[in-house]
């Protein structure tokens, strides 16, 4: 008798639902609007930029402070001082190149006709 009730329960048909995806990126419609794909595109390279601008500003920081607190405890040792300078004109100058790259980007960018930081504007004008 159960055999008889498997084989029934199994011979039922049921409809799936289309597939949707994750994400904003999900819905079978948005494939065709690609503006929302640029938008997301550009988030996400925006937050990347931030994110490595701000962590290396943290690391400017933090090497700052190891490199006073070592100029401070270098006692007149004259290598210990010299090596807590070269740290502090390090952490400097990798913060220098960091901001200095977002402008030099930006240069370039203008020097090329578009906003290279913003990515989806320009696939946007592609089309």
């Amino acid at each position: 008798m159960d055999r008889v009730a498997n084989k029934l329960l199994a011979q039922q048909s049921k409809q799936l639902d289309p597939f949707q995806g994750i994400g904003p990126l999900g819905n079978s419609s948005s494939f065709l609007n690609i503006s929302s794909a640029t938008s997301l595109l550009a988030r996400v390279i925006s937050l990347v930029i931030s994110v490595i601008t701000i962590v290396s500003f943290i690391w400017f920081i933090f090497n700052l402070f190891i490199g006073a607190f070592a100029w401070l405890s270098s006692g007149g040792d004259k290598a210990k001082l010299q090596e807590a300078q070269k740290k502090i004109l390090n952490s400097l100058v990798g913060l220098i190149l960091v901001i200095s790259a977002i402008f030099l980007i930006k240069i370039v960018g203008t020097i090329l006709g578009f906003d290279i930081l913003n990515i989806g504007q320009f696939i946007n004008q592609l089309q």
